[in-house]
């Protein structure tokens, strides 16, 4: 039974005793679904650029939306911790960082994510020293793709790769990062990173079984996205393509006339 209000504390008590199944949220009636069927943790991901506003990447996301949608999720998710993407440039100085990290936490946030390891150290650590919980991502980083040709490539193939991701890792956990995503790691290396770091909660996407729990984009989980589906993903339903074939045949109910509501 989900307590009246998850917390960073009880998210990362749960490692090593229980999964954490987590989805991203954009709005408040997902929000308040995903919330009723007992998800325990949800992320406002800067994702919403491709799956929501249309854009071809996490790139053009900027602090207003995030802002925006995040006030959605918070009025519909009641028990569900609730955390939000830093995005795309807007953690680029230690003192950005934490004046961003500061309006998501006004707009009811319960935890701030942002990408990279080392090279964000300081922003990470100063937003520990202001209170503001903070989840990692590492791996793949959406908000980086278009720097590496716009492919999403696995990560820790090679030694260098497996070295610098469990390194990385350890580094955001002493930084005070009470979990981090783990995006399309080669499985072996996730599982490495999950036991290297024994206060951090590992959530997979892509990334093999053995992670502390799983995240995906709610669109993929549901089928609502249907122009795009990653690999590694099963819909489970289709709920894109029900949508069109119910409004397709509404619309010619309608234009024959036979549409029974007036």
């Amino acid at each position: 039974m989900i307590p009246a209000r998850q917390t960073p504390e009880s998210i990362q008590a749960r490692k090593g005793r229980l999964q954490v199944p987590s989805l991203t949220a954009y709005d408040h009636p997902t929000a308040r679904l995903l919330d009723e069927a007992g998800v325990p943790m949800l992320l406002v991901g800067d994702s919403l650029g491709m799956v929501v506003l249309g854009y071809p990447d996490t790139t053009s996301v900027t602090m207003a939306d995030m802002r925006h949608h995040l006030r959605a999720v918070v009025r519909g998710a009641s028990r569900a911790l609730v955390g939000c993407d830093l995005p795309y440039r807007s953690y680029d100085t230690v003192e950005q960082a934490v004046a961003n990290a500061r309006l998501l936490m006004e707009e009811g946030a319960g935890f701030v994510k942002a990408e990279g390891g080392r090279e964000i150290l300081e922003q990470v650590k100063a937003i520990r020293a202001v209170g503001i919980p903070f989840c990692g991502h590492l791996g793949m980083l959406p908000q980086h793709v278009v720097e590496e040709g716009g492919k999403y490539r696995i990560k820790g193939r090679d030694e260098e790769g497996r070295r610098r991701l469990v390194e990385d890792a350890r580094m955001l956990e002493a930084a005070g990062a009470f979990a981090c995503v783990l995006e399309l790691v080669t499985p072996p290396v996730a599982r490495e990173i999950t036991a290297a770091c024994p206060r951090m909660v590992t959530i997979g996407i892509g990334s093999g079984p053995d992670c502390d729990g799983q995240i995906l984009v709610t669109p993929d989980l549901v089928g609502g996205f249907p122009w795009f589906t990653p690999r590694f993903v099963v819909p489970r339903l289709k709920t894109g393509a029900d949508i069109r074939d119910v409004v397709s045949g509404w619309v010619r109910e309608v234009e024959r006339g036979s549409n029974p509501v007036s």
